[in-house]
């Protein structure tokens, strides 16, 4: 019943909720935009009809981004009283760029996306989708901007304990920010190609074949493909800075104990904080050095140089933040594997013949994206404990005086209605797919498909 505890499960389990739909939104935009560019250039329904499916699961995601982020912002003021009269010179100004830079872009021209097809020229149509992707877009920017600084804070002078900007260049351009942006964007990218080709995977063990079908689930495994091999190495290089600002992290997340070289790649093990080693270590010898120095005799730090003279411990929990690591970069390798081995047999076989154990395959990695992107989110925010922003504010100086039954009760609360809530996601979605597959969506009039496809939407 500690407080802080409490308080920090229920912040997680707010951001892990909120985080799953603008993952979707961020990229999800772009691919509606190249399905109006394919259809402004060819006239092929298809396309059109690839959009109309596409854009309500876009303005789903977004409903439910826009409320959950609304109950996350009450916790600044609620749990973490603190975080705001610290920092709030430099935080409240970032989210307000993103509000009105981003969220009323997206809001603005959300409504022409959904029901202006029939309504408005094709080229405001698509200009208007142009602009919701560019909102979500600058929403991420700000967003991971914030998230960014409080990781490696520049900037910024304390007076009396309050944080003032001194240089606004280097609060958004801060030292991680490239890095962390450019991952998260991919990550939003690996997501959306896999809903969009798991989706339509499904779709066609229902005997779906149409065209436009086929040509969603090839969109989906190639986006996929030429992704993950971008995300590997934006990843690696992501790791790279971590290493040089946030050493302590990068010692959680590789397991490492004592600063040395020859440091193993752990495939498996169980961090024991009481003891200060690892129980029961898989590791391939010296990779971790490698990978991290170039070198394999490179020096790796390790975890006990983060305890203080009166033993407070100044490095995050350290099993967390290992499996939480392990499980990001398993399912990217499982993504690598079946979108090149989806590309393959796209070329071997084409669309029309995928074997149905790749169809079930892909299937059943439709939301696989949200996998790997909580496990990254996991590593990159329980690592930064016991810091809230690295080396100005802890967690714990942040936290409200809530009490702790206070506390529960609403995270029990919060908990159940998100679980319904993303349940009933997952099932209006697999819905409308089997819905579209049993043809009890009409398709697209070729003559006149924006005027039909929004019809079969409405």
């Amino acid at each position: 019943m500690d407080p802080l505890i409490l308080s920090r499960i229920q912040f997680g389990a707010n951001i892990s909720f909120h985080i799953l739909f603008p993952t979707i939104t961020i990229a999800l935009g772009w691919v509606l935009l190249f399905f109006k560019f394919r259809f402004n250039a060819t006239g092929d329904a298809k396309w059109m009809d690839a959009y109309m499916f596409w854009v309500k699961v876009f303005a789903l995601s977004f409903a439910l981004g826009v409320v959950s982020g609304i109950t996350m912002s009450f916790q600044f003021g609620t749990n973490w009283p603190g975080f705001m009269e610290r920092v709030g010179n430099v935080a409240g100004p970032l989210l307000a760029y993103e509000v009105l830079t981003a969220f009323f872009l997206e809001a603005a021209f959300l409504g022409i996306m959904l029901f202006g097809a029939s309504r408005v020229k094709p080229w405001v149509h698509t200009t208007a989708t142009f602009l919701v992707a560019f909102g979500t877009t600058m929403s991420a920017f700000w967003i991971i901007v914030l998230n960014s600084w409080m990781q490696t804070p520049q900037g910024y002078e304390l007076r009396d304990g309050i944080v003032h900007a001194t240089d606004w260049w280097a609060i958004v351009f801060n030292p991680s920010m490239p890095y962390r942006l450019v991952h998260m964007l991919l990550a939003s990218g690996l997501t959306v190609a896999f809903l969009i080709a798991g989706i339509s995977a499904l779709r066609m063990l229902w005997k779906d074949r149409t065209e436009g079908t086929k040509s969603t689930f090839r969109t989906g495994v190639v986006l996929a493909a030429v992704l993950i091999p971008l995300q590997i190495y934006a990843g690696d290089k992501h790791g790279l800075n971590t290493l040089e600002y946030q050493p302590a992290k990068v010692a959680a997340m590789e397991g490492n104990w004592e600063t040395q070289g020859r440091v193993p790649l752990l495939l498996f093990a169980i961090p024991n904080m009481e003891t200060r080693s690892n129980n029961y270590e898989i590791g391939i010898p010296a990779l971790a050095s490698i990978i991290l120095k170039q070198d394999p005799n490179g020096v790796v730090p390790g975890l006990n140089d983060f305890v203080a003279e009166d033993g407070t411990v100044l490095h995050p929990p350290v099993l967390q933040v290992f499996w939480s690591f392990r499980v990001m970069v398993g399912v990217g390798v499982l993504m690598l594997a079946m979108s090149w081995l989806g590309a393959y047999l796209l070329w071997r076989r084409g669309a029309a013949n995928m074997p149905k154990f790749y169809l079930v395959g892909m299937s059943g990695m439709a939301f696989m994206g949200w996998v790997a992107t909580l496990a990254g989110w996991y590593t990159t925010e329980i690592g930064r404990q016991p810091w809230l922003v690295s080396g100005v504010l802890t967690t714990k100086e942040a936290v409200s005086t809530v009490a702790a039954p206070m506390v529960l009760t609403t995270l029990i609360a919060y908990l159940l209605v998100y679980a319904a809530l993303l349940l009933a996601y997952m099932w209006v979605i697999t819905h409308m797919a089997h819905k579209a597959a049993k043809g009890e969506t009409p398709p697209p009039d070729p003559k006149n498909a924006p005027e039909a496809a929004m019809m079969a939407a409405e």
